[in-house]
């Protein structure tokens, strides 16, 4: 298939974070987000898990030539599952959809690690431009456990594909993890 596209929940909803085509706003229907520690990582990171009667916004995106090298290195430690048939949207070239999961053979069992805020602030911007104030509150409350904290490297980034914004993205973002009772930890 010529037309192979990924669904992005987390930082690949962010365009400024990767160079792919052909986006469009798409729904993943029966899943929740999900913040999961691997055994890979110091530190938390999206996933998803199925939850029914729940769905997610997010995008699709075509992946040029079916070529899924570039997607699968950014997105190492996941697992990318053929699910079409679980996202809605309204593109008519998206001939397949694929999208990412952490397998549960790279899930640590140990204690929940904190979330890099320079992480959640590509995340949350994404869901601003993409979705609006509607879909930055939306992204707190379908995303389960904010328990891990927040760990804030906002000076010194630690993700790969921190961006800068303005200082009132910034409070905006600190005031929802306020109004969320979400721990910071420096």
């Amino acid at each position: 298939m010529s037309n192979q596209f990924f669904f992005g929940y987390g930082s690949l909803v962010n365009t400024s974070s990767h160079t792919f085509g052909d986006i469009s706003n798409a729904r993943l229907i029966g899943w929740r987000r999900v913040w999961q520690r691997t055994n890979l990582r110091n530190f938390s990171f999206l996933s998803v898990h199925k939850s029914g009667g729940s769905s997610i916004d997010g995008v699709i995106a075509n992946v040029p030539n079916g070529d899924w090298k570039k997607l699968d290195e950014r997105e190492t430690g996941y697992e990318r599952i053929i699910g079409s048939e679980m996202v809605e949207h309204m593109s008519s070239k998206a001939d397949s959809i694929s999208f990412y999961r952490i397998p549960n053979y790279n899930l640590a069992g140990v204690e929940k690690c904190p979330i890099l805020l320079s992480y959640l602030d590509v995340v949350l911007m994404g869901f601003l431009q993409r979705f609006g104030k509607q879909g930055f509150l939306s992204f707190f409350e379908t995303t389960d456990c904010w328990d891990c904290g927040i760990f804030d490297d906002r000076e010194m980034p630690r993700y790969p594909r921190a961006q800068e914004y303005e200082n009132s993205f910034y409070a905006a973002v600190d005031n929802a993890l306020i109004d969320h009772q979400i721990d910071m930890c420096r």
